[in-house]
């Protein structure tokens, strides 16, 4: 069993501000809709999965917020153009025959953790999340369509060991200890100052991880590296436990459950309404249907 987790917030920002202006004839906002729909079939195409989830933060969990109270509090509020999207863009998934899910006071990446460990079976996770590199194994991988990962003539890659490694410059269980001591300014989490990715990524290769290093803290050959690092030993200790995931979270619904069903009826009546004329045609093809006179279109639509 392929299953395909995607990281929803992730993907409907990054649909936001990539398609920008886009409404339908009642003038209502429908660029990241359109973006992440668009995504979200790509994926499907592309990676061919038997089961699939999209995963929503929903909170910050209280370990967090607790070590490191300014946790993401750094963030913009949600711009209101896509605040206005974001029920509809979960209520169209499941639509779409994509199961939709979040835990309350659960971060995105953790539930896609849980369900990494939990499942049996190759496991695609669609993501820009550092973070999640750490669960990349022989079972585990990462969808990119980002140019600097994608080979010539490609249009996707699927980031595996070798390929963690080569960007990171240590095995992919070891981003956590190399986040530990860069932290991770997208999250509000200080490293340790003055070092770099590859300072850290030298440093976690020669003892293995933070733990070792912080009891052989006396071998680090810089001086000045290992005199930050006595003096922020404690952030060092807190980030690496920020940056760990949770593996045994109860899942919303089994793995096996996580069948991939469009439910067509109701998904062309949203997309006839969202006004996207040659995404409607597509599916109103798949689903074995005949587009009715005009197809729903508008002047806006003429676009897609």
């Amino acid at each position: 069993m392929r299953l395909l987790l995607v990281d929803g917030h992730y993907y409907l920002y990054r649909s936001f501000f990539a398609i920008r202006g886009l409404t339908n004839s009642r003038g209502e906002p429908t660029n990241a809709i359109f973006g992440f729909t668009k995504a979200l079939r790509r994926m499907l195409a592309d990676v061919r999965p038997d089961r699939a989830a999209v995963i929503w933060d929903s909170g910050v969990p209280a370990r967090r917020s607790t070590l490191q109270p300014a946790y993401k509090q750094q963030r913009p509020s949600m711009p209101e153009d896509l605040r206005a999207q974001e029920q509809g863009m979960r209520d169209l998934v499941p639509l779409l025959g994509i199961a939709s899910l979040s835990l309350p006071d659960t971060e995105a990446d953790d539930l896609i953790a849980s369900y990494a460990a939990q499942s049996a079976g190759e496991v695609v996770i669609a993501t820009n999340d550092k973070d999640i590199l750490q669960l990349v194994d022989n079972r585990v991988c990462i969808y990119s369509t980002n140019k600097a990962d994608i080979g010539s003539g490609e249009t996707f890659a699927l980031l595996g060991i070798n390929e963690v490694r080569g960007k990171w410059g240590v095995e992919p269980a070891q981003i956590a200890d190399v986040l530990a001591l860069t932290g991770d300014a997208s999250d509000n989490i200080p490293g340790v100052d003055g070092v770099g990715q590859k300072t850290a990524a030298a440093l976690v290769r020669q003892f293995g991880s933070v733990e070792a290093l912080l009891e052989r803290i006396g071998e680090i050959a810089s001086e000045r590296t290992r005199e930050r690092i006595v003096a922020q030993r404690q952030r060092v200790i807190d980030n690496r436990q920020m940056v760990a995931l949770d593996l045994d979270l109860p899942l919303p619904l089994p793995p096996g459950e996580l069948v991939i069903a469009p439910r067509y009826p109701e998904l062309i009546e949203v997309i006839r309404r969202c006004e996207f004329r040659t995404l409607l045609a597509e599916i109103e093809k798949e689903a074995g249907l005949t587009p009715p006179p005009g197809g729903g279109r508008s002047v806006q639509a003429e676009l897609f």
